[in-house]
C-alpha cells in the first residue's frame, strides 16, 4: 500500500506537497510505513532554499492524535534546528498509527515511484444483503476483476420505505411520502423496516469481518449514484443485482443512465438466490414461455431440481474500501448505530395510527417470529431446523398456526437475500445423506430425501414460478384484472374509488377498517389480522384464509389486501405476494379461478379445532368453551352475550359475513372425525344435502401429494353426491380427472348433465345445481 500524508487537511496540504514540487517525493518508497518516510520528506523540505513554506502545516496535523490537541511546533521554534526538531517529531512517532494518507488526486510524471491508478467499483446492493453465496463478492475476491477499490453501497429507496426519519430539525422531505398506490398505506411498515434496518447493519458488520465495510444512504437509487459519479472521477464500474419488479426495473434503468451519462460502465448480475438459476432455464428464454398452470412448471423443472447449481465458495478477503466516499446528500443524515437507522426508519410510521382503532396486544399472546434480521441470523435459523428435526416434520406442520417451528420462518430472509435457496437446498442434501455430524442423531438424519425435505423444496420452486410469473406479466402484477385480464374486474370488486352494489365510501371504509382491525365477526380471519398487525407475520394458512374473505366474502378490491400485506409483513416479497393474493382472487394463474373459495368456519374446524389460536389473539373470546361460538361469536344466542363477554362487540352484534356451518360428529372419519353439511358456494347451490356414509378428507394429504389422494375426499355414500373436491395436490390437471370421479351412486346421472361433468369441472365450478351440488369450498 503506498504510504503518504496523514492529514485532517490532506486536501490543503497534500496538494503542494505532491503536485507542485515533485522532487520531495524522494525518498518515499510504497512500501515503508510510520515516520521514517515523513522524516525524510522533512528533511528534504527544510534544506531547501527558500524553505519549503507548508511544513508547519503538516506537522500540526500530526499533532491531532495527541492528548489536549497540543501543537508540536509552534511559530517561535527554529524549525532548522534538527536537535529539537528530533526530539519533538520522535514524541509524536508512537501516536502515528494509522497509514498515511495518499489523496486518491495525486499524480505527476515526475514521480520517481509509480503507482497504478485507482479504479473504484461500486457495488449497489438491494435485495442481496449477503457475504456468502454472493457471485459479485466472489467475483471479487479472485484475481483478475481490474479493480483497486471495492464500494459496497446500500440505498434505502425513497419510493419503497419512509426515508424523512433521517431529516434532522424542520427541513422538509425531498421525496413524496411512500405510501401505497390505492389504499395509502405506508409502502413498509414497522416490523419490515426493523428486519431490513438489521439485516443491513448484520451486512455491514460481515462486510468489516473481510476487511470491508458497507456505506448507507437514502434517496432515489439515480440521484445517488449520479451525486457519486459527478464528485468522484476515479469510479470505474457501476455493479447490482437484477430484479424482477417493475419499480426494480425502473431502478436499474434510472442507475444505467447515470453510468451512461458519466461513460462509467454499468453491469445487471443475473439474481442467483433462487432454487433453480436462470442460466438453466434454456426451455424459458422467452418469459412469455413460462406455463400459466404452476404444475405444467414443476413437470418441466424437476430434471434441474434434481441437480441444482452448487453454492459458491467461501470469500476470506475483498478488496479495499476507498479512503473518500461522497456523503449523504443533504438533508438526509445516515446515523452510525443500528439503533439510530431503526429510529430514523421508524420515526415517520409512529406519527399517526395505522388504522382506526389499533387492537391492543393480547396478554400472554407470544409472536412466532421474534426473529432478527441478516445473513447470520439466518444461517441460525437454518441450522436450528436441520438440527432439531423441524425440517422432517415440515410438511406436517406448516399449516398449523401457533408455534416458531411449525413453518420453516426463512421466508423474510429469502426475500431479501440474506440467504439463498441453493444455500438451504445444500442443508438439506447435507441432512439426507448424512454429511453434517451437527445433525447426526436427529429423526431422518442420512436417510435420504422425506417428506419434510421434499416439501421445503417444492415451497422452494413455488417461489421461483412466482418470480417468473412477475418477469412475464410485468405490471398486470398490480392491476385489478389480474394476470388474466378480467374484464368485469370492476364490476365485482368495490373500493372507495370503485362504488357498486348500493354501497357508500362510508360503508366501504369501515369495511375496510373492520377488516384490517380484525373485528369482522370471522374469528379467524380477525385473529389472523390482529397477529399481523403486532407481529409482523400469520401463517400462510390464515393469509389464505383472509384473502379469500377479502376478495370472495366481502368483494373489497383485493389489491387493498395486497398492500396491507405489503406494509405490515416482516417477510413481504414482491411476487409471492402479489402473485399469490392474485391466485386466491382468481385473477391470477390458479386454474379453478373464482371457485376456489376457503370457508373461514370450516377451516378453523381444520386447523384451529379448539379456537387456541382465535383466542391468543382475541381475549375478549377467552371466556368461550364452545368452537362454534369462538369461530363465529354471533351465533352466541343473545340472552347469552352478557354473561359471556361479548354483549356490545360489534364482530358479535353486527358481523360483516355470516356463514351457516352446522357441525355433526361422525365416527371414524375424515381429520377431526366431523361431518360437514349445508354449505356451499351460492352459485352451486346447498351441496351437502344428499349423500349417505362415505370418507371424509377434508384436505387429503396435503398440499403437496396430489390431487390423487383426495380423489375420495368428500365421497357421497349411496344415492348421494360428492359434495367437495379436494383442495390441494401435486397437479391441476390431475385434480380436475379426480373430480370428475366425484359423483356415486344414483346421482352421478344428474351430475353428468352439467355442462363441464366430462371434464370434470362439475363440481368444482359449482354449475351443477342438479341435487345441489356447491362450488368447491375448502
Amino acid at each position: 500500500m503506498w504510504w503518504g500524508f496523514y492529514s485532517v487537511r490532506y486536501r490543503q496540504c497534500a496538494s503542494v506537497a505532491f503536485c507542485p514540487r515533485p522532487p520531495y517525493l524522494i525518498g518515499l518508497p510504497p512500501s515503508s510505513p510510520g515516520i521514517g518516510p515523513l522524516l525524510v520528506l522533512i528533511l528534504f523540505c527544510e534544506t531547501q532554499s527558500p524553505p519549503f513554506p507548508y511544513t508547519r502545516y503538516l506537522l500540526s496535523d500530526f499533532a491531532f492524535p495527541l492528548p489536549r490537541r497540543r501543537t508540536v511546533f509552534s511559530n517561535d521554534v527554529d524549525i532548522r534546528s534538527l536537535s529539537g526538531f528530533m526530539l519533538r517529531l520522535l514524541s509524536v512517532t508512537n501516536t502515528l498509527s494509522r497509514p498515511l494518507y495518499h489523496p486518491r488526486s495525486c499524480s505527476s510524471s515526475h514521480t520517481t515511484t509509480s503507482m497504478p491508478a485507482q479504479k473504484t467499483l461500486v457495488y449497489l446492493m438491494r435485495r442481496d444483503l449477503r457475504v456468502f453465496d454472493n457471485p459479485v463478492f466472489h467475483a471479487l475476491s479472485k484475481n483478475g476483476h481490474g479493480f483497486t477499490h471495492l464500494l459496497p453501497l446500500y440505498v434505502f429507496s425513497a419510493k419503497q420505505i419512509e426515508v424523512s426519519g433521517f431529516i434532522q430539525g424542520n427541513e422538509k422531505s425531498p421525496f413524496p411520502l411512500a405510501k401505497s398506490e390505492t389504499a395509502g398505506f405506508w409502502r413498509c411498515g414497522p416490523h419490515r423496516a426493523k428486519f431490513l434496518a438489521e439485516s443491513v447493519w448484520d451486512l455491514k458488520e460481515g462486510l468489516k469481518k473481510l476487511g470491508s465495510d458497507l456505506i448507507i444512504q437514502a434517496g432515489f437509487l439515480g440521484d445517488v449514484i449520479t451525486s457519486m459519479l459527478k464528485e468522484t472521477n476515479n469510479i470505474g464500474a457501476v455493479w447490482m443485482t437484477g430484479e424482477e419488479g417493475v419499480e426494480e426495473k425502473d431502478e436499474e434503468e434510472s442507475v444505467k443512465q447515470a453510468c451512461d451519462n458519466h461513460q462509467v460502465e454499468f453491469k445487471l448480475w443475473v439474481d442467483e438466490k433462487y432454487l433453480i438459476d436462470d442460466r438453466d432455464l434454456v426451455k424459458l428464454k422467452d418469459p412469455q414461455d413460462l406455463p400459466d398452470v404452476f404444475t405444467s412448471y414443476r413437470k418441466l423443472m424437476e430434471p434441474l431440481c434434481e441437480a441444482t447449481r452448487d453454492v459458491l465458495p467461501d470469500i476470506d478477503s475483498l478488496p479495499d474500501l476507498p479512503q473518500t466516499v461522497t456523503p449523504q446528500s443533504a438533508p438526509l443524515i445516515i446515523p452510525n448505530s443500528l439503533d439510530g437507522i431503526s429510529k430514523a426508519l421508524l420515526a415517520p410510521l409512529s406519527g399517526a395510527p395505522l388504522m382506526q382503532d389499533p387492537p391492543a396486544f393480547p396478554s400472554e399472546a407470544v409472536t412466532v417470529h421474534p426473529f432478527i434480521g441478516g445473513e447470520t441470523n439466518a444461517h441460525v435459523r437454518l441450522d436450528h431446523l436441520m438440527a432439531s428435526g423441524a425440517m422432517t416434520n415440515y410438511k406436517d406442520t406448516r399449516n398449523a398456526l401457533l408455534g416458531k417451528d411449525f413453518s420453516s420462518k426463512l421466508s423474510a430472509y429469502l426475500a431479501i437475500g440474506c440467504i439463498t435457496a441453493r444455500q438451504i437446498n445444500a442443508s438439506l442434501k447435507a441432512f439426507e445423506d448424512g454429511n453434517n455430524d451437527a445433525w447426526k442423531g436427529t429423526h431422518g438424519y442420512g436417510e435420504g430425501e422425506n417428506e419434510g425435505t421434499k416439501a421445503m423444496r417444492f415451497e422452494l420452486l413455488w417461489r421461483d414460478y412466482m418470480r417468473l410469473c412477475t418477469r412475464k406479466f410485468g405490471r398486470r402484477l398490480f392491476r385489478l384484472s389480474g394476470f388474466k385480464q378480467r374484464k368485469d374486474a370492476s364490476e365485482k370488486w368495490s373500493s372507495p374509488n370503485n362504488l357498486r352494489d348500493g354501497k357508500t365510501a362510508e360503508d366501504i371504509n369501515t369495511t375496510i377498517q373492520r377488516f384490517l382491525n380484525g373485528t369482522t365477526g370471522m374469528g379467524l380471519i380477525d385473529a389472523s389480522q390482529r397477529e399481523l398487525f403486532h407481529t409482523g407475520y400469520t401463517s400462510n394458512r390464515a393469509r389464505q384464509n383472509v384473502a379469500s374473505f377479502l376478495a370472495k366474502h366481502l368483494y373489497i378490491d383485493w389489491r387493498i389486501g395486497a398492500e396491507w400485506y405489503e406494509s405490515m409483513l416482516v417477510d413481504y416479497d414482491l411476487s409471492s405476494n402479489w402473485g399469490n393474493w392474485q391466485y386466491v382472487a382468481g385473477v391470477g394463474n390458479d386454474p379453478r379461478n373464482e371457485a376456489r373459495v376457503f370457508n373461514a368456519v370450516k377451516q378453523s374446524y381444520d386447523y384451529d379445532p379448539k379456537g387456541l389460536y382465535i383466542t391468543t389473539w382475541m381475549p375478549e373470546l377467552r371466556k368461550l368453551e364452545n368452537p362454534k361460538e369462538i369461530f363465529q361469536s354471533w351465533t352466541i344466542p343473545v340472552e347469552e352475550r352478557e354473561a359471556k363477554g361479548v354483549a356490545g362487540l360489534v364482530m358479535c352484534e353486527n358481523p360483516l359475513k355470516r356463514i351457516e356451518f352446522t357441525v355433526g360428529k361422525r365416527a371414524n372419519h375424515g381429520r377431526h372425525g366431523w361431518m360437514y353439511r349445508g354449505f356451499g358456494r351460492g352459485r352451486g347451490g346447498r351441496g351437502g344435502g344428499p349423500g349417505g356414509g362415505g370418507n371424509s378428507s377434508s384436505v387429503g394429504n396435503n398440499h403437496h401429494n396430489g390431487y390423487n389422494s383426495g380423489r375420495n375426499s368428500w365421497r357421497g355414500g349411496a344415492g348421494g353426491q360428492d359434495q367437495y373436491t379436494s383442495n390441494y395436490g401435486s397437479g391441476y390437471s390431475h385434480g380436475y380427472n379426480n373430480s370428475y370421479n366425484n359423483f356415486y351412486g344414483n346421482g352421478s346421472g344428474n351430475g353428468n348433465r352439467g355442462n363441464y361433468a366430462s371434464r370434470g369441472y362439475g363440481s368444482t365450478r359449482g354449475r351443477l345445481r342438479g341435487q345441489g351440488q356447491g362450488g368447491i369450498v375448502i
